[in-house]
């Protein structure tokens, strides 16, 4: 690349081979509202001070979580089961009642039981009941017929759904600290041997605790004129229980890497980065912050950038632009078709690039290639580690978006 030596790329490999150390081993899980949280936010915004960036921590009301798990007995038998992410703790025992549909739902007596969910019930995540950016009618049906209904405890037992839970198996129902129905998640295998004892009595325990926190966003700028910005996000939050390396550990560490190519620059447009903090919570939070923060100041963005999911060690780095003026798109290819690990990808909507788009702003993602494998083995897991990452694929993106931000 013009203007870069190979020492340059070496350097950068390595720096962020210490930063994502740094946020998936040394630092504890980074699930929003958590100590390990606050460690990230810290050290990104020392980090990036240290670069001559003027840096704010906005900071909003948030919930943790702590779990010491989930037992479940009927029959004589125990089974395998795990707490619901922000799930009330509780100990009952009831009568059990299993149902696979609404309209099982609907003529059951559920309330003041244990309550089973299977098949077309549990096939995907249900939104949580307040998530501010859209909702689906059927599945707040479910989440207000539950609420009515009121159960003593909730059991879900899963199919895989990798484009809806990630590589996770089983994945929780319920993902959200505004349902109050304690509730818990096991496999379809475990809850077929459940639903055995459906009208009898089943023990349910789910040892959980909602701890009242806060957390922040990070956000750094340089530039002389805030009226004409360019911004790059990365989310900074890991689900509970994963290190999340490629989730977004990788998107952090390119904005460091960015940042500190950007050390010397003077120019006048403004360039903002900014580690978003809740895209992996259940009610977004630091993205409503920073929509509330900018709902006038959206128009001063000529191009929003957003970094998710990058430098899986298989396959290419994919970039996708969404409503950038002709110019802007024909800079970006022309740059990422000087270094072969580009390529251009399919547009996909499941990122904060999200915030641009509903505010009209022209943007442009990067996530890997093969986000789909990612998806089906890795995302949301404990798998998620620094090993599977290819830090020169961080690096080199860096040096693009570096070449990108100074040309424009």
């Amino acid at each position: 690349m013009k203007g870069i030596t190979n020492m340059d790329a070496s350097q950068l490999r390595e720096k962020a081979k210490e930063h994502l150390e740094m946020l998936c081993n040394e630092i504890p899980n980074r699930r929003v509202g958590s100590e390990g949280n606050r460690l990230a936010t810290s050290f990104f915004a020392e980090t990036i001070k240290s670069f001559g960036f003027d840096v704010n921590c906005p900071e909003f009301e948030c919930m943790d979580w702590q779990t010491k798990g989930a037992f479940v007995s009927a029959g004589g038998e125990t089974y395998d089961a795990q707490a619901s992410p922000y799930s009330m703790g509780i100990l009952v025992k009831a009568p059990l009642i299993a149902a696979c549909s609404v309209a099982e739902l609907e003529s059951s007596d559920i309330s003041n039981k244990v309550l089973l969910m299977r098949g077309e019930l549990t096939k995907e995540q249900l939104m949580p009941k307040n998530f501010p950016f859209f909702q689906v009618e059927e599945q707040q049906k479910i989440i207000q017929l539950l609420e009515r209904k009121k159960p003593l405890a909730i059991i879900t037992a899963t199919t895989r759904n990798p484009e809806m839970a990630g590589a996770l198996y089983p994945f929780p129902v319920f993902e959200d600290g505004d349902f109050d129905i304690p509730s818990a998640f096991m496999t379809e295998e475990e809850g077929a041997r459940l639903a055995r004892f459906n009208g009898g009595q089943v023990s349910a325990e789910i040892e959980a605790e909602r701890i009242p926190s806060r957390a922040c966003n990070v956000i750094a700028r340089k530039g002389t004129n805030p009226g004409e910005r360019v911004v790059l996000f990365a989310h900074i939050d890991a689900k509970v229980g994963t290190p999340g390396a490629l989730d977004n550990g990788t998107g952090i560490v390119t904005l460091l890497l960015v940042a500190e190519l950007l050390k010397e620059y003077a120019g006048d447009k403004c360039i903002e980065i900014v580690a978003l903090n809740g895209e992996d919570y259940y009610s977004n939070p630091g993205e409503q912050l920073y929509l509330k923060e900018n709902e006038v100041r959206f128009q001063d963005i000529v191009l929003g950038i957003n970094i998710d999911g990058l430098g899986y060690a298989k396959g290419r780095t994919a970039y996708s632009v969404y409503g950038c003026p002709p110019n802007v798109i024909s800079l970006i290819e022309k740059i990422f078709a000087e270094d072969q690990i580009f390529l251009a990808g399919e547009p996909w909507f499941q990122g904060d690039h999200a915030l641009f788009l509903m505010n009209q702003r022209p943007a442009l993602a990067l996530t890997s290639e093969l986000v789909y494998e990612l998806m089906t083995e890795f995302v949301h897991t404990a798998k998620d580690t620094p090993e599977i990452i290819d830090p020169d694929k961080v690096a080199r993106t860096a040096l693009s978006l570096h070449q990108l931000l100074t040309t424009l």
